[in-house]
């Protein structure tokens, strides 16, 4: 049996360090799917375990804990990146814009009371410190890595700030549940109107295309070339439909129109009245989308990377074999296919024209979906690549002692957003599936998670016990509670705003996937994950640099230890 000893206790053997990361991954994935009224831990449960583990005296080479907890952090933020990427920009458009403001003071507010909070225990506990708390406050782990990292470089050596972390996280997770009840027994909400009320509001606000016939009765564009008439309405639309002398065709641009056709028009809602008040009349008596049409409609998916950046208008469709692309869907947005948009590997079209010229568009952008199971890894290592360069390049402020970086956190997030946002126009295929996506970052996270419970766990009991492991709770409490608390009844007090829409806003800015499925649980509408995914991007961006922020803001001024 002495080799199975060796197995348990020779710190340095890749088997030793292999079983010791996979035993503590496998049982903290399964306590966190443990749930207790809906509410688990999910994947932070690898960081208790761990902590346990430690406790208990199990250890794994330093050197190795350190790379694995880095590379983890790297993988996991990247891909997390990729994910919010394409919707990262977009997000401070109309409602959004209002929901990120929200958010922004969330944060802002939070990070405010953390400063004033280390003031007024700065006998007891230490910035580092006071920062595990915050974040394990609003349970953010991406938050806690970078300014573990930060940390390093400023040469801390004080109490792993996992313990306040730790400390701080469960008391976080109930407090923005309990906030949410607060919320609606304040405002005494009826859950089955809120929902009512989310689907008016958003018949108004939504922007997706939208399809309507018209009747041609302008004469001013009798003869005229669908080409020639985009010229006069300076709108943007896509005429999908032709009826003509009681036949039914799919135009080209250069199609002729005549007084008395009928046309089917894709174009945005706000747009709409425009066009039909150009064309003529709009015609609800009819549609020419009907089960005798020879037009046919189907979705095909871009799937080779040559067309990654292409435009649609590069693809000249109505001037070749007129089929059309009415509607895009990419990262769950439906989109008005325009000219300038460039196409990303993943892109879902909607085409309307004949079967044979659909099946050739088909060919050009690859519609091949087991092609998508297979991630273009090259183009994700360098993101990887790029985003540890960003992260390590030193800027120097003046006035501060040491430069700010990036570091391994921050880099590759801001590099990995760029390409999901911009990767399509720089021929760069970063495109992987949700569940390829969703698996890559629970690997990473739970990596580092247990590297960082192994690394703190030596002394976490004795300071939830003996030391400052209350003190860090009661804080954690006030940091999760006060933003929360306000920016809940600011949304609905004075800006009237859904119920549901303020728990996805919350659970947003914490960043916490967890609590979203407890909130999706009150409504069969999609309003919280849309507010949740709003501001989940910037969210997350900003939970990851104002950990360094401070750190660096208030050098000059505190002690870290």
């Amino acid at each position: 049996m002495e080799w199975f000893h060796s197995l348990l206790t020779d710190t340095n053997s890749i088997a030793h360090i292999a079983l010791i990361y996979a035993a503590i991954i496998t049982i903290g994935l399964a306590v966190g799917r443990i749930k207790v009224k809906g509410i688990s831990l999910g994947v932070i449960g690898v960081l208790f375990v761990g902590l346990l583990f430690a406790h208990f005296g199990v250890k794994i080479n330093p050197d190795v804990l350190g790379f694995t907890r880095d590379f983890g952090l790297i993988v996991f933020i990247f891909f997390v990146g990729l994910q919010v990427g394409p919707s990262f920009f977009s997000s401070f458009k109309s409602v959004g814009l209002v929901l990120n403001g929200l958010m922004l003071f969330t944060v802002l507010t939070g990070i405010a009371l953390t400063v004033i909070l280390y003031f007024i225990f700065s006998d007891h506990v230490s910035l580092a410190q006071i920062l595990g708390v915050h974040y394990g406050a609003i349970t953010c782990t991406p938050g806690l890595g970078a300014t573990k990292e930060a940390l390093a470089d400023m040469g801390y050596h004080g109490e792993d700030i996992a313990i306040a972390y730790a400390c701080a996280y469960p008391l976080g997770l109930v407090t923005i549940i309990g906030i949410a009840i607060l919320l609606r027994v304040m405002f005494r909400v009826d859950l089955e109107q809120e929902d009512r009320q989310w689907e008016d509001e958003e018949k108004e606000i939504n922007q997706a295309p939208v399809v309507f016939h018209i009747y041609i009765t302008n004469h001013m564009l009798d003869g005229l070339t669908i080409r020639e008439c985009r010229r006069r309405i300076p709108r943007p639309f896509i005429c999908s439909r032709l009826l003509h002398k009681g036949e039914i065709t799919s135009p080209f641009a250069d199609t002729v129109l005549h007084y008395g056709d009928t046309i089917r028009v894709v174009a945005t809602p706000e747009q709409k009245m425009d066009i039909v008040a150009a064309f003529g009349q709009e015609d609800n008596r009819i549609d020419l989308a009907t089960e005798h049409s020879p037009i046919e409609r189907q979705r095909v998916i871009v799937t080779r990377n040559e067309m990654n950046g292409r435009t649609v208008g590069d693809l000249e469709l109505s001037n070749t074999d007129g089929v059309h692309i009415t509607r895009v869907w990419r990262a769950g947005m439906e989109l008005f296919p325009y000219d300038k948009m460039h196409l990303q590997v993943g892109d879902i079209l909607q085409c309307v024209g004949p079967i044979n010229a659909i099946k050739r568009l088909a060919g050009i952008v690859g519609n091949r979906p087991k092609v998508l199971e297979q991630p273009n890894l090259a183009a994700i290592f360098l993101g990887i690549t790029l985003g540890v360069l960003v992260g390590s390049i030193p800027l120097m402020v003046p006035g501060m002692p040491t430069p700010i970086k990036l570091g391994l956190a921050g880099g590759p997030l801001v590099i990995s957003i760029l390409l999901g946002r911009f990767g399509a126009t720089l021929h760069l295929a970063t495109y992987t599936t949700n569940a390829a996506n969703l698996a890559v970052r629970e690997i990473g996270i739970s990596l580092f998670l247990a590297s960082v419970g192994l690394t703190a766990g030596g002394t976490f009991v004795d300071s939830l016990v003996a030391g400052n492991g209350l003190l860090y709770v009661g804080i954690g409490f006030i940091i999760t509670f006060v933003p929360q608390i306000l920016v809940g009844v600011i949304s609905r007090l004075f800006l009237k705003m859904n119920y549901h829409t303020i728990l996805g806003l919350l659970i947003g800015a914490c960043t916490n996937s967890p609590i979203l499925a407890y909130a999706a649980s009150l409504s069969e509408k999609s309003a919280t994950a849309v507010a949740y995914s709003t501001v989940y991007p910037l969210a997350m961006f900003l939970r990851v640099v104002t950990g360094q922020i401070i750190l660096v803001a208030m050098w000059s001024y505190v002690s870290l230890v």
